[in-house]
């Protein structure tokens, strides 16, 4: 029999991809969101008798408790993702990304395995021209960086847990974001056709959304050797500076025109380029490149425009 999963926050932009996913693969998931997004991003397999879907906050104790004892694997998506949306509720933010990761950990038995996407933001500033590896110091320099890099620490201690160090994920879900570096830039070169950057030599790593889900996949398939550590997950051909990757859009879009501004400031500060040697070791390769999510992007953006006028 398939086990159990439960997914915290499956009903976001990666749960929607994820969560489907992993029904696929026979799985039986249960899903907790409180939908604040007001989205219906899983209502495709709500027919599925392994599907289990709840209304809820998953910093709440009492909800949590017995969702989480029929659970083999525990994966929690929930969060508040990015910089900007951490900055403006220091409080929800380390609620959900620091402080209701602990009381998982401490509800889980020591048997239960955890699966958790962390983010390679935790880099802060990195030293130029040098990658990134799992063994590099995390400096955070957001609000974001530092409850995540915290969460990563009380997980692996759990000792039963991956930390997947994610890329800037980008591509198309049925929970769409464009708050996303990838999916922002592709959105505006899309709509507007033009584009005012900020510190475009600011370089990160990338990583398909679907690439993510199959990061997950090779994590359950691979636990016991893979456990206990964190490991990078990004397209080592995509370590882009802001302005490289607006040249990559461009070849898509050649009447997309961007100019770097003279004077202001990117308020996410991160630099840095990222080794994913480590999971690459473990067979592990992406199928997704960052053309491929272009493309995709832009068939996606002609849907939901012409849709509803906007995304």
């Amino acid at each position: 029999m398939k086990e159990h999963i439960l997914v915290t926050g499956g009903a976001g932009y990666i749960g929607s991809i994820l969560v489907p996913t992993l029904l696929e693969k026979g799985f039986h998931v249960t899903v907790v969101d409180n939908f604040v997004f007001r989205q219906s991003s899983l209502a495709h397999v709500c027919h599925l008798k392994t599907f289990q879907l709840l209304r809820g906050d998953a910093r709440d104790k009492n909800l949590m408790l017995p969702l989480l004892k029929q659970a083999d694997i525990i994966i929690p998506l929930a969060a508040l993702v990015g910089a900007p949306m951490c900055d403006r509720d220091p409080i929800a933010t380390t609620t959900t990304n620091l402080d209701a990761i602990r009381m998982l950990v401490e509800l889980a038995s020591p048997q239960q395995r955890f699966l958790v996407p962390i983010t390679n933001s935790g880099y802060g500033i990195g030293e130029k021209g040098k990658f990134c590896t799992e063994e590099t110091p995390l400096r955070p320099i957001s609000l974001y960086g530092r409850t995540k890099v915290e969460a990563e620490k009380i997980i692996l201690d759990h000792k039963n847990a991956i930390s997947f160090r994610l890329a800037t994920v980008f591509g198309m879900a049925p929970r769409i974001r464009l708050d996303l570096l990838v999916n922002d830039f592709t959105y505006r070169a899309f709509k507007d056709r033009f584009l005012v950057l900020f510190e475009g030599h600011f370089k990160r790593n990338y990583i398909h959304i679907r690439d993510v889900a199959r990061a997950f996949l090779h994590g359950i398939g691979h636990f016991e050797s893979l456990k206990g550590q964190a490991y990078n997950v990004g397209l080592s051909d995509a370590n882009l500076s802001k302005i490289e990757l607006c040249q990559a859009i461009q070849k898509q879009v050649p009447h997309f025109v961007f100019l770097e501004a003279p004077v202001g400031k990117d308020p996410d500060q991160r630099d840095y380029i990222v080794s994913n040697e480590k999971i690459e070791k473990t067979g592990f390769r992406p199928e997704y490149s960052l053309d491929d999510g272009i493309q995709e992007l832009l068939k996606g953006f002609t849907q939901v425009h012409s849709a509803y006028g906007n995304v």
